[in-house]
């Protein structure tokens, strides 16, 4: 019981410390069940899964620090939430993937810059724990971080292809273009290009789209290339904090998850 009351004043005191924090898990716990209620009188039932899903997924960093005894900064820690709240609330309930048409480059953009800090404050945890005998350089650490970005990048455009592929929605979005090149329309002579598409047909009807639709490609490898620029631009201040530590860089610690000491 002792250690119950101490853990809950504990939390009190976090609470203080982080006020801003405090008051966006509060904000935005707070809209995501409200958006929930309404789904549920309305029996969208499809909404309530996703508010459930995004409610679970902002006690991540609570658990990371709890359990995994990893600190994660305030800023870190509050992009964190409100990219889950941006992508799966605004972006999924609301529609602002359809609405803003960077919505998703954004997101996907912050995405690799917030997992490069992830797998930077990983290494670099490990580089200077007394207990592990490795000590990586900083272009390995950086290179480790970059990777670590494209691979969870990478893996959530799996999730996206199985999605679409399993469950028929429409996470790959479509893409309007204008020129093709081929090689199933002219094999085995070579590939065919097939320039200057203004018209779209299916099952002999015309989509209206003044182009060819690509169902996917463009979509998938545009998400992967920003993720590709957060996860560098990332990197390239991490570098210069290492070999220089707080020199001119030290804002990139507003991103840099470190070991609890106590």
């Amino acid at each position: 019981m002792k250690r119950e009351k101490l853990k809950r004043l504990l939390d009190i005191e976090e609470m203080k410390r982080h006020k801003v924090k405090t008051a966006v898990y509060f904000v935005l716990r707070a809209l995501t069940a409200g958006v929930m209620v309404v789904s549920i009188l309305e029996g969208n039932w499809e909404n309530t899964m996703t508010c459930v899903l995004t409610l679970a997924l902002m006690l991540i960093p609570v658990f990371v620090e709890r359990r995994l005894r990893v600190s994660l900064p305030t800023v870190m820690e509050c992009i964190v939430i409100l990219f889950m709240f941006a992508a799966n609330i605004l972006g999924e309930i609301h529609s602002f993937y359809g609405k803003i048409p960077m919505w998703d480059t954004l997101l996907h953009t912050l995405n690799g810059f917030i997992c490069a800090g992830v797998g930077f404050g990983l290494i670099d945890i490990l580089n200077r724990h007394k207990r592990v005998k490795m000590h990586l350089s900083p272009v390995f650490v950086v290179l480790f971080s970059f990777c670590f970005s494209m691979t969870v990048g990478t893996v959530w455009e799996f999730f996206e292809f199985a999605m679409d592929f399993f469950f028929a929605n429409d996470m790959q979005k479509d893409t309007v273009v204008n020129a093709i090149h081929s090689y199933t329309l002219l094999q085995p002579l070579g590939t065919m290009t097939v320039e200057n598409i203004k018209e779209t047909a299916v099952n002999g009807q015309s989509l209206g789209l003044n182009g060819y639709l690509d169902i996917g490609l463009y979509d998938t490898m545009k998400d992967l290339f920003v993720n590709f620029i957060g996860a560098v631009v990332f990197n390239i201040a991490g570098y210069f904090y290492l070999i220089g530590r707080k020199k001119h860089t030290e804002f990139i610690e507003n991103f840099i998850p470190t070991a609890k000491t106590n």
